[in-house]
C-alpha cells in the first residue's frame, strides 16, 4: 500500500507527471512511493518496490557508499540538493542488466516528515556513446574510465554468478590452497569459509582419496592438461562421506603459466549409491544374493582367459537339486524359497575365494572353479558341495532331506575354442547323466555324453510329437491268480511305435520324460486310456470278477496337485468302479517324502482306489513304513523271483516278503515269472498273484479282451 494513497495532496499524480524516474524515500532509505517510469526502468511492479530499501535496485558494490551518502544528505538541511549527478548504476529485477544512471536528491516535507525526492535518469545510451567517441578520438582517459566501468560491471556479474551459484565452486592457488569458495561448497561439506580459506583440500578429503587432487594439480602446472574431470570422496564435518564429481580447469597468463584453478563440484553420493544398487541388482540373484547368469558369464570369460595364459585348469560345475518340485508342491513356494536361500548360504561357506558361485535359475546352481592342478580337484569340490546338503533342513515343522546331482566340465588351455555356451551345455549334459544314474551322483563330461545328450534331446522332441500324433498306445499284461489261474487284472504299460525307429523301449523314453513336465502329459494319457479300457472289460465265467487295471505313477505325477481331481473326472466320465483301479508307486517314490506320501495316499483311499507298492524290497527302510503306508498290493521285484546269483539267499528273502505280506493282510504279487519252476516255488510260498512272460507279455487292447474270453491258464 502506498504511503500517500489517502493524502489530501495528490502525491502520486505529481510523481507520474515528472519526466524521470522518481522515488520518495525516508531517512532510512525506505521507498514510500515511486512512479511508473522508475518501475519500468528496473523491471519491477510498483507494489514490489514500495516499502523496500532503495538499495535493492543498486548493485551490491555501490550499496554501502549510497547509504553513507544518503545519511549525510538527510542530516544536511542547509543544502537542498546536496547530491546531484551521482555516478551510480541501477540493477534490473532479473539481475542480468545494469543501467548507468544520473541521480539527484531534493528534500520535501509532508505532514511534518522530511522525505528525499530521488530523481533517476537512465543515461546508459549517452554513456555508451561517449565511451565510443572517446575510443575513436583516442582519449585515453575516457577509455580508461570506460574500461573501469566495464571491469566493475564484469566483477559484479562474476560476483553474482559465483555467490549465487547453486553448484559448489572453489578457487585454488598453484599450491592447492583455497583462495575463494562459495556458500554452496561450504554447505556441501559442512565447514565455514573461515575454517577452509588458506588451507589445502586434505582438510576435508576422505583419507583414502588424499593425493588425487594434488596429482591433477601437478599435471595442470606442468601444462600436461588444462582441464580434467574426476571423482573423489570428501569427509563432511559430521563424518558423513560425500562422493563428488569435480570439474577442474586452469587460468593462465599470457606465457601459459598457471595463475589459479577453478573447480566446480557436484555431489553424486545418492546418484552413485543408486548406480551401485542398480548394478548389483543387474548382476545378482534377487532371492539368494548370489551372482546371476550375466555376472557368471563375465567371470567365465575372464577366468578362461587367465587359465589359457597360465596354462592352468578350470571347471564349471552344474548342480541340480533332486525332486525340488516336490518341496514346492508339498510345503509351498515360501518354504521352497527359504530352502534355496539356506542352500546358497551353505554353498557360499565352502566356496573358495578365487571361485564364483551362481544361481543359474530355479533349483540349479553353477560353480566356476579356477586354478585347478588336476581334474580330480573338480570332483572333490563337487563332493564338498554335496556334503553341504548332508544335514537335513528344518523350517518350522518341516524337516527336509535334500540331495543334488552334479555335472562337471573341465577345460585347460587346449580348450580355448570352446565358448561359454558350449561349456555350460556340456556341464548340463553331464548333470542329466548324473540324474540318470540316480540321486546324488557326480559325472564328469566326456564327448560321448554330449552325443547321448543330443540323441536324448531328439527323442524328447519326437516324443512330444508322438503324443500329439497318436503314436503312443497302451498295452496290457495280464495279472494271474496263482490259485485259480484266472486273469484278475492287467497292468497298463505304455508303448511307442516310432515310424522310423520302430518300437522304442519304455526304459529309454520314460526316464527322459520324467526329466521334464512331459511326464505329466504321458501320465494323464495313460490314466485316460487305462480307465477307458477297464470300463469295457466284463467278468468271464461264473467265478470271475470284472478285472481291475493297474497304472504306474511317476514321482512327478504322484506329487502333482492335479492328480486326484483328474482321476475323479476320468472315473466319472467312464463309469468305472473306483475299486477296479490300482495305482502303482515305486517304493523309492513312496519313501521320498513319507509325510506327503501319507497325505496323497489318504486322498486316494477315500476314493476307494487301491495302491500297489512296486519294486518292493529294492528300496530302503521299507519295513518301518510298510504298516503306515498300508498298500493293497505289494509287488515283489523280479530280482527276487529269478535271482542271477546266491539263489539260496534270494529264496530266503522271497519267502520272508511273501510271509510278511500275508501276515499284514496285503495281496502279494510276484513280477517276472518266466518258468514253471518259479511258479511252483511261489505256489509253495502261498503267493497270491503273479505276472510274467510265462503267461504273456503286455499286449494290445484287442488281445487283452480276447484273453478274458479264454479258459484259465493251466
Amino acid at each position: 500500500m502506498r504511503y500517500f494513497e489517502d493524502h489530501p495532496v495528490p502525491v502520486h499524480n505529481v510523481l507520474e507527471s515528472l519526466p524521470s524516474g522518481i522515488a520518495l524515500i525516508d531517512d532510512r532509505g525506505i521507498i514510500g512511493d515511486l512512479n511508473q517510469r522508475l518501475a519500468a526502468m528496473t523491471g519491477y511492479e510498483l507494489g514490489d518496490l514500495i516499502g523496500q530499501d532503495i538499495r535493492m535496485i543498486l548493485p551490491e558494490f555501490q550499496r554501502d557508499s549510497h547509504l553513507k551518502n544518503h545519511r549525510e544528505y538527510a542530516d544536511d538541511t542547509v543544502t537542498p540538493t546536496a547530491l546531484t549527478n551521482q555516478d551510480l548504476n541501477v540493477l534490473s529485477q532479473d539481475g542480468n542488466r545494469i543501467l548507468s544512471v544520473d541521480l539527484s536528491y531534493s528534500l520535501m516535507e509532508l505532514d511534518g516528515q522530511l522525505w528525499a525526492v530521488v530523481s533517476i535518469i537512465d543515461n546508459s545510451a549517452q554513456r555508451d556513446a561517449e565511451e565510443a567517441r572517446a575510443v575513436a578520438e583516442g582519449h585515453t582517459a575516457a577509455v580508461e574510465v570506460a574500461a573501469a566501468a566495464a571491469l566493475a560491471q564484469s566483477e559484479q556479474r562474476f560476483r553474482l554468478a559465483f555467490e549465487g551459484n547453486m553448484a559448489p565452486t572453489v578457487f585454488t592457488s598453484r599450491e592447492g590452497m583455497l583462495l575463494e569458495i562459495n556458500d554452496s561448497f561450504c554447505q556441501m561439506i559442512g565447514h565455514t569459509r573461515e575454517e577452509l580459506l588458506g588451507r589445502d583440500s586434505q582438510h576435508y578429503t576422505y583419507p583414502e582419496d588424499i593425493g588425487i587432487s594434488e596429482e591433477i594439480n601437478q599435471r595442470i602446472i606442468s601444462g600436461d592438461i588444462d582441464q580434467f574431470r574426476f571423482s573423489k570422496r570428501y569427509s563432511h564435518k559430521s563424518g558423513r562421506v560425500i562422493v563428488a564429481e569435480v570439474s577442474k580447469c586452469a587460468a593462465r597468463d599470457e606465457s601459459g603459466n598457471m595463475l589459479y584453478c577453478v573447480s566446480s563440484v557436484r555431489d553424486i553420493t545418492e546418484e552413485r549409491a543408486l548406480t551401485n544398487q542398480l548394478s548389483y541388482q543387474a548382476l545378482h540373484d534377487p532371492l539368494t544374493g548370489l551372482a546371476n547368469r550375466a555376472l557368471f558369464d563375465d567371470r567365465l570369460v575372464q577366468t578362461r582367459a587367465r587359465m589359457v595364459r597360465a596354462d592352468e585348469i578350470g571347471a564349471v560345475l552344474l548342480l541340480d537339486l533332486d525332486d525340488f518340485k516336490g518341496v514346492n508342491d508339498v510345503y509351498g513356494h515360501l518354504i521352497g524359497d527359504q530352502l534355496l536361500v539356506t542352500i546358497a548360504h551353505r554353498f557360499e561357506e565352502i566356496t573358495r575365494s578365487s571361485d564364483t558361485l551362481c544361481r543359474f535359475g530355479g533349483d540349479e546352481f553353477l560353480y566356476l572353479a579356477e586354478g585347478l592342478t588336476s581334474p580330480d580337484e573338480a570332483e572333490k569340490i563337487a563332493e564338498r558341495l554335496l556334503g553341504a546338503l548332508a544335514e537335513p533342513f528344518s523350517f518350522d515343522d518341516a524337516l527336509i532331506e535334500q540331495r543334488a546331482s552334479v555335472g562337471i566340465v573341465v577345460w585347460d588351455g587346449k580348450s580355448a575354442n570352446t565358448d561359454n555356451v558350449e561349456l555350460v551345455q556340456n556341464a548340463d549334459a553331464s548333470m542329466y547323466e548324473a540324474k540318470r544314474r540316480g540321486h546324488g551322483h557326480v559325472v564328469v563330461f566326456t564327448p560321448d555324453i554330449r552325443q547321448v545328450a543330443v540323441s536324448r534331446f531328439a527323442i524328447v522332441q519326437e516324443l512330444r510329437h508322438a503324443l500329439a500324433s497318436n503314436q503312443l498306445e497302451m498295452h496290457y499284461q495280464p495279472i494271474i491268480d496263482l490259485r485259480t489261474s484266472d486273469v484278475v487284472g492287467f497292468e497298463a504299460l505304455m508303448r511307442w511305435n516310432h515310424p522310423e525307429r520302430g518300437w522304442v523301449p519304455p526304459d529309454v523314453f520314460i526316464p527322459l520324460a520324467e526329466q521334464s513336465d512331459l511326464i505329466l502329459e504321458l501320465g494323464a494319457f495313460a490314466l485316460h486310456e487305462a480307465i477307458a479300457a477297464a470300463s469295457c472289460w466284463e467278468p468271464q465265467g461264473a467265478r470271475a470278477n470284472a478285472p481291475y487295471v493297474t497304472v504306474n505313477l511317476s514321482a512327478h505325477q504322484f506329487h502333482d496337485s492335479n492328480l486326484v481331481p483328474m482321476i475323479t473326472r476320468e472315473l466319472k466320465q467312464s463309469g468305472l468302479d473306483p475299486e477296479r483301479l490300482i495305482l502303482e508307486v515305486t517304493e523309492s517314490v513312496a519313501l521320498l517324502d513319507i509325510a506327503e506320501t501319507m497325505i496323497v495316499m489318504e486322498q486316494i483311499n477315500r476314493l476307494k482306489i487301491g495302491i500297489a507298492l512296486d519294486d518292493f524290497g529294492t528300496g530302503y527302510s521299507s519295513l518301518s513304513y510298510l504298516a503306515a503306508l498300508n498298500p493293497k498290493i505289494i509287488k515283489i521285484d523280479q530280482s527276487f523271483v529269478r535271482p542271477k546269483r546266491d539263489l539260496e539267499r534270494s529264496n530266503t528273502l522271497l519267502e520272508a516278503i511273501v510271509t510278511l505280506g500275508n501276515k499284514l493282510d496285503m495281496i502279494v504279487l510276484a513280477e517276472g515269472i518266466e518258468t514253471p519252476a518259479q511258479l511252483e516255488h511261489l505256489h509253495g510260498l502261498h503267493c497270491d498273484l503273479g505276472q510274467g512272460f510265462l503267461w504273456s507279455p503286455a499286449v494290445p487292447i484287442g488281445q487283452a479282451v480276447t484273453m478274458l474270453g479264454e479258459a484259465p491258464y493251466a
